[in-house]
């Protein structure tokens, strides 16, 4: 499913500009929703104070008024030159039109004629006189007069206006001044990126797995900590590819070269037409094939170690007692020289059947080799504080303390193991097999003397 075409433009731009932009954005939209509540405010402030000075005025006039009786109405009595004053009065039955001649657009049922009448005690409203609009107030002054002083609103817009542009050009300015300093800042705060990518194209195109400078302790310096740490494993997981191969040649070179001699001597006799005495023959014949088998052993070995991915998502539970008895019988008939004593518990683990009794097959093959003929391997398998426990006891001459982890190293042997059959990778795979599947084996000293490898997985008794 291919992405938006916004979605594909947003990707494409640079993420110093997309920060600036996403700076910038927000930065706009506060200002913006700042600079309405700053209007609103000043607005609903202004008109509040203008309310208030116009009935102060209205009703200090009408208070001058009705204390000298004088009809005409003197602008100096509100106390200043930017009002108008009106004096209306309301007719028969509260209502009727202005008693003095007035420029004011009244009419029988507006409010003004409602406080003359005594209907009311104040009237506010903004009323448009001659196309322009005005605040008036109306409060009552004798029984069925009322004293009406209106101001323009120009004033009060312009002042708006004034705040308007004003807040208009310094929220341009900080807008503009937010996309400067995000861009600044988004590339100053990227600088670590870039070095880290820099350094990751370097390994990429000379395939150099040196660690990178980690400085400080930011989300960039946890970056390229766990980078190293990727890196780390990338080297291990090569090095021990390399020495894989290495060993792995050096393991093949040996029976190959066998097989060869083995194979020129009888392409030599059929060449010099030459009898062999048919015993030889057959010791030939059955070397060759020991080989083979050797080399076909060696190379499944090698796919096993290779294989360096996880447990398989498609996993059973497994009758691991099952797994040891099958492994046992296989093991006797290729040692007959060597008894085994099995006993087992039934223990269920989760994993893969084939590379559990593979490892099983290996660390009995393992056990039968070293034991003398005519000797006894013992195989136990049980329960303990919620693990499974398979040990293997021979009789054989058992591993020097020093060497009991070497043991499980790919290809190592001992000197005494190296004219033995055999490519040093058996309890290579044991181990192997065992960690993927959450496990460990050990390797110590049985109570005869001999060697004792102890296997260890997770599980339960019963199914």
């Amino acid at each position: 499913m291919f992405p938006a075409p916004e979605a594909r433009w947003h990707y494409r731009r640079s993420l110093a500009s997309r920060v600036t932009l996403l700076t910038t954005i927000a930065v706009g939209i506060a200002v913006a929703v700042l600079s309405a509540g700053v209007y609103i405010t000043a607005r609903i402030q202004l008109q509040s104070q203008l309310d208030d000075s116009l009935e102060d005025r209205a009703h200090a006039t009408a208070k001058e008024f009705r204390y000298s009786g004088n009809i005409s109405l003197p602008k100096y009595l509100a106390n200043a030159s930017d009002v108008q004053l009106y004096r209306i009065a309301a007719g028969e039955g509260g209502t009727g039109p202005p008693l003095n001649e007035t420029d004011l657009p009244l009419e029988a049922d507006d409010p003004e004629i409602a406080v003359a009448a005594g209907e009311l005690d104040l009237s506010v409203r903004t009323l448009v006189v001659n196309g322009e609009e005005r605040r008036v107030v109306a409060v009552p002054i004798v029984d069925g007069e009322a004293l009406v002083i209106a101001e323009s609103l120009d004033d009060q817009r312009e002042v708006l206006a004034r705040l308007g542009g004003v807040s208009l050009l310094f929220g341009l300015l900080g807008v503009l001044g937010a996309g400067i300093a995000g861009w600044g800042v988004a590339r100053n705060g990227l600088r670590p990126v870039r070095r880290l990518t820099t350094a990751v194209e370097q390994i990429a195109r000379t395939e150099e797995l040196d660690p990178l400078p980690v400085e400080g302790a930011d989300e960039v310096a946890r970056l390229a900590t766990a980078f190293n740490g990727m890196l780390a494993s990338l080297s291990a997981s090569r090095d021990r590819q390399r020495r894989l191969v290495t060993d792995a040649g050096h393991e093949l070179r040996t029976p190959l070269t066998s097989l060869r001699t083995n194979v020129d001597l009888l392409t030599q006799a059929d060449h010099d037409q030459k009898a062999i005495d048919p015993q030889a023959r057959v010791e030939l014949l059955d070397d060759i094939r020991a080989q083979i088998d050797e080399l076909t052993t060696l190379i499944g070995d090698l796919t096993e170690l290779a294989r360096d991915e996880p447990l398989a998502p498609v996993v059973g539970e497994i009758d691991l007692s099952e797994v040891v008895e099958m492994a046992a019988a296989r093991v006797r008939r290729r040692a007959i020289d060597v008894t085994f004593d099995v006993v087992t518990d039934r223990w269920f683990v989760v994993g893969e059947a084939g590379s559990l009794e593979r490892a099983v097959t290996n660390l009995l093959d393992n056990a039968a080799k070293w034991s003398p003929s005519g000797g006894r391997v013992t195989v136990r398998l049980g329960a303990g504080d919620g693990v499974g426990v398979l040990t293997v006891d021979d009789q054989g001459p058992g591993i020097p303390e020093d060497q009991r982890e070497k043991v499980f190293d790919r290809f190592w042997r001992t000197e005494e193991s190296r004219s033995m059959p055999g490519s040093g990778l058996g309890l290579s795979i044991v181990r192997q097999v065992v960690e993927r599947h959450s496990g460990s084996v050990t390797a110590t000293e049985s109570t005869s003397g001999g060697a004792r490898l102890v296997l260890v997985l997770p599980g339960r008794p019963d199914a």
